[in-house]
């Protein structure tokens, strides 16, 4: 399900209410207002409102919103009512450890439906290999094994020379959905979401704001 008129800032809003919810629901709390909604994300109540009113009205005006229902209605959202297969490409150290962390998360949450299913690396020494049960694949056979795995989205953990050819690689096997941990921006259609997350450049923001 989508809504192309719908802003990217709201989406990026979407996960951020439904991790309250979640924690809302492990304490059994039964409903919830916009303003603890927003309040507990940063934002304010109306935002809250605005956000959720793009795809229907969820709540009742003095009483808030059936926290369940809500987290239902979320996850439908955002397609994870669904099990969604995703791969690694870059089996280096930071690689290794984001998929261990993934596959550790989706063993113990039960609600975790993010399943990653095949590494890719171009180094010999690591094909044929495996983390924590999944195989690591020669990264030629990405156009082959993205269909045939089903596989809907993909991490780039590779050397930044590296992102833009194996963003192209992936756009090209069908990939719709990448996750960038590679220190450069990566160009692709406009059909294809990207989310960078630049580790050097946030410690180096952080590093501002320390005492001298």
């Amino acid at each position: 399900m989508s809504w192309s008129k719908i802003s990217d800032a709201v989406i990026r809003r979407l996960p951020l209410y439904l991790r309250v919810l979640d924690e809302s629901s492990a304490d059994q709390v039964e409903l919830i207002s916009s303003q603890e909604l927003g309040y507990r994300i940063g934002v304010g109540s109306a935002l809250v409102r605005k956000d959720l009113a793009w795809f229907g009205e969820f709540g009742k005006q003095g009483v808030g919103y059936e926290v369940d229902f809500l987290r239902h209605e979320l996850r439908k959202i955002l397609n994870l009512d669904q099990e969604l297969n995703i791969a690694l490409v870059g089996v280096g150290s930071l690689g290794v450890a984001l998929g261990r962390y993934h596959l550790k998360r989706f063993a113990e949450d039960e609600e975790f439906n993010l399943r990653l299913v095949a590494l890719f690396d171009n180094d010999p020494r690591k094909i044929g290999t495996s983390v924590e049960g999944v195989q690591v694949y020669d990264l030629t056979r990405l156009t082959e094994l993205v269909p045939s795995l089903n596989i809907k989205m993909a991490i780039i953990t590779v050397p930044a020379e590296n992102a833009q050819i194996v963003a192209e690689q992936l756009v090209k096997s069908g990939i719709k959905g990448i996750l960038n941990f590679a220190p450069t921006k990566i160009v692709v259609p406009e059909d294809v979401h990207v989310s960078s997350a630049d580790l050097t450049l946030e410690m180096q923001r952080l590093a501002y704001y320390l005492p001298e």
